[in-house]
C-alpha cells in the first residue's frame, strides 16, 4: 500500500487490494471461501486455513480442531502439520450439483477449547470432462413424401452435464442435401435441433436418407456427440396427430402412490385406417425422470413407476410425440411440478460437547453445539428446537465399532473369499456393514425415534460359481444408561412367542414351579402325619394309665397270649390340650365279652385254672 500511495492505482491494484479486504473481512466473521476444479486427486490443496485464520499451528492442536461436512460424505481434510484444507477424495461436481450452475460444498471448523464454529464455503468449479451424448445413438424418422418443403422435424437434443462454456454450445448436420438444420432457442436457453426438409422427397428416387447430426460444447479442446438419423420416405398421408394442447402441466404431491395415473394425453388424426391410429411415444426425457414415469403407447397416460421425493427433484419436463401409421406426428410438452409434504423428520448431530463445567459457570455459558437439519422446504423444513427435562444423548457417534460378524469357507481360492453385507434391518440407514471385514458400525447418531433394539441380519456370500452364502442375526441394544441397558438385555433374552429359545425357556419355568410345588405339598403331608401320630400317642398314652387296674382274672392266657374277657364302658372327656383329657371307668356296666356257652353235660374248666376254681 505504502508503494501504491505514489501514483494513481489502476484496475489491477485497486481489484487486488478489494479482494485482500474481502478476504480479511470474511475472516474475522469467522466464514472463508475457496474454491478448486472437480476431479483433483485426493489430497490437493484448497486453501491454507490457518494462514487465514492467523492460527498458529501449535494452536491447531491445542485447541482441539477439527472439520465438520454436511452430510454423510467427508469431501475435506484438514491437514494438521501445515493447517492446509485438502481434498479428502475425488470429487465430481456432475454427481453433486447437477443441473446447478454454482456448486458450493459447505463445511465447518470447530474451535473446541474456545468453542468457536467457522464456516468454509468450497466452489467446486466446472471443468470439460463430460461429451454432449445423445439419447439414443441412432434414430428412424418416417416422413411422407407429400411433406412440404421448409418443413420443422424437431429431433432429440443432445445432453451435456457440464456447465458454461463446457456445456453444449451448438450443433451441425451432415449427409443429405435434402435436410438442412435450424436451431431453436427455448425459455431457459436450451438448444432444440430441428431437421428443415430443403428440398421436396420423392420416394421413387430415394427411399431413404442417411444424417449425422454432431453436438459440439464450448471447452478447450470441445469434445463431441454424434447421432445418426435415418429418415424413411412413405407413401402420402394427409393428416398428422394433434395434441389437444401443446403444453400440458401438473401438479402432483411427493406422497402419490406409485401406479397412479398422473396425467392422459390426448391427440386425435383425422385420418382412417393405420394412418388415423395414434401411437404415444417420449422424444426428450432426462435419464432420472426415465425411471419414475412411463408413458402408455396406446393410451397416452402417464404413470408414475417410483416414489417421487420432492428434495431430489421437484419439476420434470417431458417431450411427447404422437405419431399416426404413416410417420406423421405432433409433439406436446408436459411439466409435472412436484408440491412438498412433510414427509422427512428433522435430523439433529452434536457437533461438540464439554465433558464437564464448572458448579459456578454462569448463566449463558455454551455447553454444546447442536446441527438440526430437514430435508423437507418452505414451512416443513422449519424446525424448533426445545428441551425435554430429563437428551442424556445416545452418545454413539457414526463410524462405531458395534459388532463384527467372522465367517469361515473351507473351501480355498476364489470359493473362500466372502463378502459381507446388510440384508436387513429394523432401521436400514442406522447401520452398515463392512464389505470385507464384516464390520458392524454405526452410519449415523442413533435418533430418540430409532427402536431400543435393533434386529440385524447379516449375510456372507462366497464367490463360487454359483454363489453360496450364509446369515447371522444380530440383537443391538441402544440405551442411555446401564439400568436401561440391563432391562433391555433382560427383556431381549425372553424370545418372542413361536420362537425355540423362549418356548424351551418356557417349559423349563413350568417344570421347576411343578417340582417345588410338588415338594412343598410332600413337606406339608408329611408334618401333618407328624402331627397327627403325636396326638394319638397322647390320647393312648392317658388312656392306658386307666386299664392299669384291671385284674388279671378278667384275661385268660393260651401260650403266653394273654386276652381280655370284659367290656366297659368309658367316659371320655377330651379338650384342646389332650394333656388335660379325663378318662373315668364306670363298674357297674360291665359284661364278660366272651360268654360261657355251657356244655353239654358240664363245664370244661379254662385252660391254666383248676377246675374246683
Amino acid at each position: 500500500l505504502r508503494a501504491m500511495s505514489g501514483r494513481r492505482w489502476g484496475r489491477r491494484e485497486r481489484a487486488l487490494l478489494w479482494g485482500v479486504l474481502v478476504a480479511a473481512w470474511e475472516a474475522a466473521c469467522g466464514q472463508l471461501r475457496y474454491s478448486v476444479p472437480e476431479e483433483m486427486p485426493k489430497g490437493s490443496f484448497v486453501g491454507d486455513v490457518a494462514k487465514d485464520l492467523a492460527l498458529d499451528l501449535p494452536a491447531l492442536r491445542d485447541r482441539g480442531v477439527r472439520l465438520v461436512s454436511e452430510g454423510r460424505t467427508q469431501y475435506f481434510a484438514l491437514h494438521g502439520k501445515t493447517g492446509h484444507l485438502v481434498t479428502a477424495e475425488r470429487i465430481d461436481r456432475e454427481q453433486l450439483c447437477e443441473s446447478v450452475q454454482q456448486c458450493v460444498l459447505r463445511c465447518e471448523l470447530i474451535a473446541e477449547g474456545e468453542m468457536k464454529v467457522y464456516e468454509i464455503e468450497v466452489e467446486i468449479t466446472d471443468i470439460n470432462d463430460n461429451a454432449p451424448s445423445f439419447r439414443e445413438a441412432e434414430t428412424e424418422l418416417r416422413m411422407s413424401e407429400m411433406t412440404a418443403p421448409g418443413s420443422h422435424i424437431p429431433v432429440d437434443e443432445a445432453h451435456d452435464t457440464d456447465v458454461g462454456r463446457n456445456s453444449l454450445q451448438s450443433y451441425e448436420l451432415s449427409g443429405d442435401e435434402h435436410f438442412s438444420l435450424a436451431v431453436q432457442t427455448g425459455p431457459g436457453g436450451d438448444q432444440r435441433p430441428e431437421l428443415v426438409l430443403a428440398k421436396a422427397l420423392d420416394r421413387e428416387e430415394a427411399a431413404f436418407h442417411e444424417l449425422v447430426l454432431r453436438a459440439i460444447d464450448g471447452g478447450e479442446p470441445a469434445r463431441t456427440g454424434t447421432a445418426r438419423i435415418r429418415v424413411a420416405v412413405l407413401d402420402a398421408n394427409d393428416n398428422a396427430p394433434v395434441f389437444s394442447a401443446a403444453e400440458y402441466s401438473v401438479r402432483v404431491a411427493e406422497d402419490v402412490p406409485v401406479g397412479s395415473t398422473l396425467l392422459t394425453l390426448t391427440a386425435t388424426d383425422a385420418d382412417e385406417g393405420r394412418y388415423g391410429h395414434v401411437k404415444y411415444a417420449l422424444k426428450k426425457i432426462t435419464e432420472k425422470a426415465s425411471k419414475i414415469f412411463q408413458l402408455d403407447s396406446e393410451t397416452g397416460a402417464i404413470t408414475l413407476v417410483r416414489s417421487l421425493d420432492f428434495e431430489e427433484g421437484d419439476s420434470y419436463e417431458l417431450v411427447v410425440q404422437a405419431h399416426d401409421g404413416g410417420g406423421l406426428f405432433d409433439t406436446a410438452k408436459l411439466s409435472v411440478i412436484v408440491t412438498d409434504v412433510n414427509d422427512n423428520a428433522p435430523e439433529i448431530s452434536v457437533r461438540s460437547t464439554l465433558s464437564e463445567i464448572s458448579e459456578d459457570a454462569p448463566s449463558g455459558t455454551v455447553v454444546a453445539l447442536l446441527h438440526v437439519h430437514d430435508r423437507d422446504s418452505g414451512a416443513n423444513g422449519e424446525v424448533r428446537c426445545s428441551l425435554d427435562q430429563g437428551l442424556a444423548p445416545r452418545s454413539a457417534e457414526p463410524g462405531a465399532l458395534v459388532a463384527k460378524v467372522v465367517a469361515v469357507d473351507a473351501d480355498a481360492g476364489q470359493n473362500a473369499w466372502l463378502s459381507y453385507e446388510l440384508a436387513k434391518a429394523t432401521e436400514p440407514g442406522l447401520f452398515r456393514v463392512g464389505l470385507h471385514s464384516g464390520e458392524v458400525r454405526t452410519a449415523r447418531f442413533p435418533l430418540a425415534r430409532d427402536a431400543a433394539r435393533q434386529s440385524l441380519v447379516v449375510v456372507v456370500k462366497d464367490h463360487g460359481r454359483p454363489a453360496l452364502s450364509a446369515t447371522a442375526t444380530l440383537t443391538v441394544v441402544l440405551a442411555e444408561s446401564v439400568a436401561e441397558l440391563l432391562s433391555e438385555l433382560g427383556s431381549a433374552a425372553a424370545a418372542a412367542p413361536g420362537e425355540p429359545a423362549g418356548s424351551l425357556t418356557r417349559w423349563l419355568v413350568v417344570a421347576v414351579a411343578a417340582v417345588s410345588c410338588l415338594f412343598l405339598a410332600f413337606l406339608l403331608l408329611l408334618l401333618a402325619l407328624r402331627l397327627r401320630r403325636w396326638r394319638r400317642s397322647q390320647l393312648l398314652a392317658a388312656g392306658s394309665g386307666a386299664l392299669r387296674g384291671v385284674p388279671a382274672s378278667h384275661f385268660v392266657g393260651i401260650d403266653g397270649v394273654r386276652a381280655f374277657l370284659h367290656s366297659y364302658s368309658h367316659e371320655v372327656s377330651l379338650t384342646a390340650d389332650s394333656r388335660k383329657s379325663q378318662l373315668r371307668l364306670s363298674g357297674g356296666s360291665c359284661c364278660d365279652t366272651l360268654p360261657a356257652r355251657p356244655p353239654p353235660d358240664e363245664p370244661a374248666p379254662l385252660l391254666g385254672e383248676d377246675p374246683a376254681g
